[in-house]
């Protein structure tokens, strides 16, 4: 199911064949704090393995964000961005709005996202700081390709 949303000259899809994969690997790669060194098969298979959202003008991609879920009770927000050219339009705020009331993502016990310096876009969305961060734990794989800033 493809769902897209109009705003003025822009546009958000669910559509993964609007998506420019050359465009978001490129972001996520050699721009972005949190994926640095990703690589595209990386990229194409977070894609497959998630709903993708891209942000459009006209017929450009502008931006990008993706929901990885079970579609039942967890779902996390990863990889938004919308270009330096089109930020302050207010295009990252409507790309959450429409995320939380997509039907697919309905009815989760939780929702989680990880950002360094975009809390300002994701609190009035109700996100707060881990409620309980004594009990999540990660592990990082030491052969790691990337290298995001938090592991340094």
């Amino acid at each position: 199911m493809i769902d897209s949303w109009e705003r003025g000259d822009y546009s958000i899809s669910t559509d993964r064949s609007r998506l420019n994969i050359d465009l978001i690997h490129d972001f996520l790669s050699h721009t972005s704090y949190w994926a640095s060194g990703r690589s595209r098969e990386v990229v194409e298979r977070s894609i497959e393995h998630s709903l993708s959202f891209g942000i459009y003008k006209n017929s450009e991609q502008v931006g990008f964000a993706r929901v990885v879920t079970d579609y039942a009770t967890f779902a996390w927000i990863a990889d938004v961005f919308v270009l330096p050219e089109h930020r302050g339009r207010g295009l990252s705020k409507w790309l959450m709005e429409v995320m939380l009331v997509h039907p697919r993502l309905q009815g989760f016990r939780r929702w989680v996202l990880s950002t360094k310096d975009a809390h300002g876009v994701y609190e009035p969305f109700g996100f707060i700081k881990l409620h309980r961060p004594d009990r999540w734990m990660e592990r990082p794989d030491p052969n790691m390709k990337e290298s995001p800033d938090y592991w340094k």
